[in-house]
């Protein structure tokens, strides 16, 4: 009889530390973990998380993921790590938010201008010529408006965290010095397919192609465009120096990359959990705005020893591109509409 009691005991000891193991566990991708704190003797989940996004692992975004990383780890006292899966491992943007949604995959850095494509707000972001520098659009993102933006994700399974910027649009091109809106009529340039980018440049007279980045340096070398919407740095890590000749830094508009969680991962944390993730992510925006604005010149002149011409356009000539945007995709959005209103002074 004794004997089989001690059997029971075992098993219900068991049975319990399963079950507390299971209420602790992160969500989705994460994997969770019971972990017990020597001072407070309380059992904290730990996690593992995925974090995938579109850049190679010398630009900003992927320095910002790196800092997530290492500030999450700090802040969580080592209980939450990040795999960080640059360069799209994981496929395109379009993938990655699925499987993001799915809960596969935990983070992402998804840029705005892939998500106004399932969420039109975010078309807000590229109202030409809104903020002054980059520091002026890192202030912005604290913003009623560019929260509610955020907040528009939540129906598709995902939570919008932050804004992270990679510098400010310029204009690359392969053989013409480009020095008003007038000279692009006729060229054909890359450009992230979303429609306020589109209608930018065709409203120039410029034709535009929605080529996969990785086709983008081989499209310039033999010809198949004249040039492309680009930021410094990825003109610089993407070696575009190679086979263009003109830069024009007009930092028509800005170009963030919007930090998401899965929401199936986020809302099984914790509220203490969930502080530490938006703690560490704004440290990570902040972190990639003042490191990215301080490399503006650098880069230039990087760029200039590598044989570009370098150059700015006075955004005064770029004023019909500018009405013609409030014009129309105000009206088409009130979030849009607010944030013209609000950052348009």
């Amino acid at each position: 009889m004794k004997k089989w009691k001690k059997w029971g005991i075992t098993v219900l000891t068991a049975s319990l530390t399963i079950i507390m193991t299971a209420a602790c566990s992160g969500g989705g991708a994460g994997t969770g973990t019971a972990q017990t704190s020597a001072s407070s003797g309380e059992s904290k989940p730990t996690y593992t998380f995925k974090l995938a996004h579109i850049t190679p692992p010398t630009h900003m975004w992927h320095l910002a993921a790196e800092k997530f990383k290492e500030d999450l780890d700090k802040r969580s006292g080592g209980r939450m790590k990040v795999e960080i899966y640059p360069s799209s491992q994981l496929g395109t943007e379009a993938d990655m938010v699925q499987q993001i949604g799915a809960g596969s995959v935990d983070f992402g850095f998804i840029t705005a201008a892939y998500l106004s494509s399932r969420s039109p707000s975010f078309a807000a972001w590229f109202t030409p010529y809104a903020f002054k520098d980059l520091q002026a659009a890192n202030e912005a993102r604290k913003a009623d408006v560019s929260k509610k933006i955020l907040g528009t994700l939540e129906q598709q399974g995902l939570v919008g965290l932050d804004y992270l910027f990679a510098g400010q649009r310029v204009m690359l091109f392969k053989d013409k010095e480009v020095s008003k809106p007038e000279d692009m009529a006729g060229l054909k340039l890359r450009v992230t397919p979303s429609p306020p980018l589109t209608d930018f440049y065709q409203s120039a007279g410029a034709s535009t192609e929605g080529l996969p980045l990785p086709e983008v340096y081989s499209a310039v070398q033999t010809g198949v465009i004249d040039g492309m919407d680009m930021d410094l740095d990825a003109t610089i890590t993407n070696k575009y120096y190679e086979v263009v000749k003109y830069g024009a830094v007009t930092n028509h508009m800005v170009w963030p990359a919007v930090a998401m969680a899965s929401k199936s991962t986020f809302d099984k944390m914790p509220d203490e959990d969930k502080m530490i993730v938006r703690e560490a992510i704004a440290a990570a925006a902040d972190f990639s705005a003042a490191t990215r604005a301080g490399q503006e010149e650098d880069f230039k002149k990087q760029l200039r020893e590598k044989g570009m011409k370098i150059y700015e356009i006075d955004p005064a000539l770029f004023s019909p591109q500018i009405k013609k945007f409030d014009e129309k995709y105000g009206p088409t959005d009130p979030l849009i509409q607010e944030f013209i209103d609000t950052f348009r002074k």
